[in-house]
């Protein structure tokens, strides 16, 4: 017969026991309930354990045979679905008959204690049916002790058995042999507590070198287990306080917490969405030891309390309850932060990293563009990137402020919100399923670097479509001087040449015997001429030249040479972009302006010269010095052309050490 076959067996058998004990259940002894320990609710709760127990270790039986840890929960099955059954026979076949039913006290010797020592191998051997190493062998050899020992004592302990079963005498006790039997199952109980928790300190051992698919599973039996613990310690302290409590209770509340455990078991090896629950075990341990904290800071506030105000009052409950509540924040935070550094380390380093990244950024440390960098670290994806939505523009941009639009058929992406909206995106290789809420919870945690980084390209941008604008401002007013500089130059200048030239030609004409006051007239015409072509020719002199269209070397010549002083020139003959030709003539001509009219210079230097991809133009001379921006010189206008073009100016002019003025602009080669 094959594993599935056997399998399906057990839970037939389970199955056809737990029918045939509700059916004794329904029709019950007729007795108080309180006296049943299997009766109503308990009874039935212990077959959803037993049914449990063999459901799940039929599905895993069937699908890993080379797993014991399948059989061993197929096996507590029949056991729990048997003790269950034949407990519930018995306390029919004794009571709700006039006469025994057959069997009925072999029933209520059945040794049922025995199997809990099961449940001890099963968390030994879990999760994949072999002890962690040698040493743990005493662990399993104390659960053997401990099975046999109950085993034993069950069926050879003599005298009447043990409520409700009072009236029947074990058929297989040894006489006299009572106490030692009852000592014997003491010690086997007490070596069943010990076998369980050494098998939870295993689980813990391999929690401590465990990565990937069994830490999670690891982790999801220990949550169930401190839950089942906590539920264990409250029904033991409920008995403690209230003895004469509701005994069907606290059986069917047993009955249903150890029913979660070898479900969790089964999810947990079988793998099913075993990723999807990591939260689900996350909260379930917080919340767990959150609850027993409170209930304990409840009880002490309740105990002081009513010390001092007396039992009964109405101060104590409400003093108690206020305190719980003061409580639980900052206690959850410690609790959460406690089960995050033990139980997810990866999470709590990453977490932790962010605060401290925050906390640089708080004092100026840090820049907020580098929570780009450091998610990438984090989540260990070197081509993560944050791209930031622009409400004003309704764009997407990268941390550079370019648009970007497109996404990769292979990649992810994380929406951020601050305070309800979005403010960005982070692309992202798809995660492995256990770190699916690892970049969420960064990026929930990082958010205000992220707010105040997008903050900053949207401001950059706002910055650079200034600039760009001025910049266009300026060569627009640039375009404008020269075609007026070619309208005066090839038009009224021209006209005027020509009708001073054309007077002169009458003049002569007139001859030696022309008129006196004519020819005084025609003079004086030809002066007025002159000195309007010339004021012509110095309002173009701060225009750009046409010489500019072939280039800056070309046209610093042309300025040099209109120069009333000697001017030395030192310009590249490359060409460059036409906003940085017309800003570099533009210094050149203030400068040498500024050294003409006010520095009295007997010599001048004008440079421009490529460095690194900028241009950098000089306008040197030998005169008094003492130049500044805010002296009339024309200088402040000059620094706004050279920050249009998002260079720089520097002024260099010691009182009788001459002026240099250095300007650099990009130019992009």
């Amino acid at each position: 017969m094959n594993s599935r076959r056997v399998a399906a067996l057990v839970w037939a058998l389970c199955a056809v026991m737990a029918v045939a004990s509700s059916v004794l259940l329904v029709l019950g002894p007729g007795r108080p309930v309180e006296s049943d320990v299997f009766g109503g609710v308990g009874g039935a709760a212990f077959l959803m354990l037993s049914l449990a127990f063999a459901t799940v270790g039929t599905i895993v039986a069937t699908r890993l045979p080379g797993n014991p840890i399948g059989w061993l929960f197929c096996a507590l099955g029949l056991f729990i679905g048997a003790t269950v059954l034949a407990w519930v026979y018995a306390d029919y076949g004794l009571h709700a008959t006039s006469e025994r039913l057959p069997g009925a006290a072999a029933a209520a010797s059945f040794p049922g204690e025995a199997g809990a020592a099961l449940l001890g191998f099963a968390l030994l051997l879990f999760p994949d049916g072999r002890l962690p190493s040698r040493r743990w062998r005493p662990a399993a050899y104390v659960l053997a002790l401990a099975a046999a020992l109950l085993l034993v004592t069950d069926l050879l302990r003599p005298g009447p058995l043990d409520d409700p079963f009072a009236m029947v005498s074990n058929r297989l006790g040894i006489p006299g042999a009572r106490s030692v039997m009852d000592a014997l199952n003491n010690v086997g109980w007490a070596l069943v507590v010990v076998g369980i928790v050494l098998a939870a300190g295993s689980l813990l051992v391999r929690l401590r070198r465990a990565r990937g698919v069994e830490r999670q599973q690891l982790e999801l039996v220990l949550a169930v287990g401190v839950v089942v613990a906590t539920v264990v310690v409250l029904d033991m302290g409920s008995w403690l306080l209230w003895p004469d409590g509701e005994l069907q209770v606290r059986m069917a509340v047993m009955g249903v917490s150890f029913a979660a455990f070898p479900i969790a078991a089964g999810v947990a090896i079988l793998r099913y969405r075993l990723y999807d629950i990591d939260v689900v075990v996350n909260r379930t341990l917080v919340y767990v030891t959150l609850t027993v904290l409170l209930a304990a800071a409840y009880g002490v506030t309740t105990l002081i309390l009513g010390t001092a105000l007396g039992r009964g009052s109405a101060w104590t409950t409400a003093g108690a309850t206020l305190a719980a509540a003061v409580a639980f924040r900052p206690l959850r935070a410690r609790v959460q932060g406690a089960v995050d550094r033990r139980f997810n380390r990866a999470r709590y380093d990453a977490q932790r990293r962010i605060a401290e990244f925050l906390n640089d950024l708080r004092a100026g440390r840090a820049a907020p563009e580098a929570i780009e960098a450091l998610l990438r670290e984090l989540v260990g994806d070197p081509t993560l990137e944050l791209r930031f939505l622009l409400p004003e523009s309704q764009l997407c941009v990268d941390a550079g402020g370019v648009p970007v639009d497109d996404l990769p058929d292979d990649r992810q992406r994380t929406m951020i919100q601050r305070a309800g909206a979005p403010v960005g995106i982070v692309v992202h290789q798809p995660a492995r399923p256990d770190e699916r809420d690892l970049l969420p919870r960064l990026v929930e945690a990082g958010g205000l670097a992220i707010e105040i980084a997008r903050l900053r390209v949207e401001l950059r941008r706002q910055l650079a479509e200034v600039q760009a604008s001025r910049a266009r401002i300026v060569a627009a007013g640039d375009e404008e001087r020269r075609r007026i500089e070619r309208d005066l130059h090839d038009g009224a200048q021209q006209r005027l040449v020509s009708i001073g030239l054309a007077m002169r030609h009458a003049q002569h004409e007139l001859g030696d015997g022309s008129p006196g006051l004519a020819g005084k007239t025609l003079d004086a015409a030809v002066e007025e001429l002159s000195v309007a072509i010339q004021e012509l020719r110095e309002l173009a002199r701060g225009l750009p030249p046409a010489q500019l269209d072939a280039g800056l070397a070309p046209a610093l010549e042309e300025l040099a040479g209109r120069a009333p002083l000697p001017v030395e020139v030192r310009a590249v003959p490359e060409r460059l972009p036409c906003g940085v030709e017309a800003a570099a003539y533009f210094i050149a001509c203030e400068g040498l302006t500024n050294a003409v009219k006010h520095a009295h210079a007997s010599k001048v230097v004008l440079s421009a010269a490529q460095d690194n991809g900028t241009l950098v133009v000089s306008v040197a001379d030998d005169g008094i010095g003492g130049a500044g921006r805010g002296r009339g010189s024309g200088l402040s206008g000059l620094s706004d052309r050279v920050v249009a073009q998002g260079g720089t100016l520097a002024i260099e002019s010691e009182p009788g050490k001459g002026t240099t003025l250095t300007a650099e602009l990009p130019c992009g080669s």
